[in-house]
């Protein structure tokens, strides 16, 4: 059963759309504010964040950011109607999706479903072009052999795998990846992507799975 952390301190929003993602089958737990969220998601596990993004004492993007460090969380922001500079920032940022207030909660449900088809990965899951990705271990095959990696490697490759085919920018993959290292900088991305793309070279000489989009970031592009 997902399990789905709502950020909102609106409470009558918040009822609403508890009882809808309640009666779709997913587990869901609400905070108020931000510093709450951030108390429980240090002892709780969750599957995806609706994160508002005007709470009260933290903004939902450094929300987002915070609930990130350390792990790979899909989120979908809830945004006033009229805020494009909002939610241009938001997917800037890495959010997966947004809903505008006023929202129906079936849509939100529904949109609430599609990100985690998309982003939620099984313990052990074929990738396809020759990887696959043990989750609950924390360990890469590709084309049959285990890939010894680092833990930023590792990071970087999970979070290639779980979009395949998507572009993320440097940004985002810093988020998900070296969330926990706060002197790390973007060409910190760019020497780790090195080092793996040489890791799966010794596996496959003659292919590059890894895409380099100048000025945008990176992409892993599965056959």
């Amino acid at each position: 059963m997902p399990r789905i952390l709502l950020v909102e301190d609106e409470t009558a929003i918040a009822a609403i759309v508890l009882h809808a993602l309640r009666a779709e089958g997913f587990e869901a737990m609400h905070c108020l504010t931000g510093g709450e969220a951030l108390r429980l998601a240090r002892d709780e596990r969750f599957d995806l964040a609706v994160l508002d993004v005007g709470l009260p004492d933290i903004g939902g993007f450094a929300l987002c950011r915070e609930l990130r460090h350390g792990r790979d969380l899909p989120v979908i922001f809830l945004t006033a109607q009229n805020a494009e500079a909002e939610r241009i920032l938001g997917l800037e940022i890495g959010a997966d999706d947004y809903v505008t207030k006023p929202f129906s909660p079936r849509e939100l449900v529904a949109r609430v479903r599609v990100v985690l088809r998309r982003t939620q990965p099984t313990a052990a899951t074929g990738a396809g072009d020759g990887f696959v990705h043990d989750v609950d271990g924390k360990r890469i095959r590709y084309r049959g052999l285990p890939l010894d990696l680092t833990r930023y490697e590792y990071g970087l490759l999970a979070a290639l795998l779980l979009r395949p085919g998507a572009v993320l920018s440097r940004a985002q993959l810093m988020d998900r990846v070296w969330g926990d290292a706060l002197d790390s900088n973007d060409r910190t991305v760019d020497t780790h992507i090195k080092t793996l793309r040489a890791k799966l070279r010794e596996v496959a000489p003659d292919t590059d799975p890894i895409r380099t989009h100048r000025g945008l970031g990176y992409s892993l592009e599965l056959g």
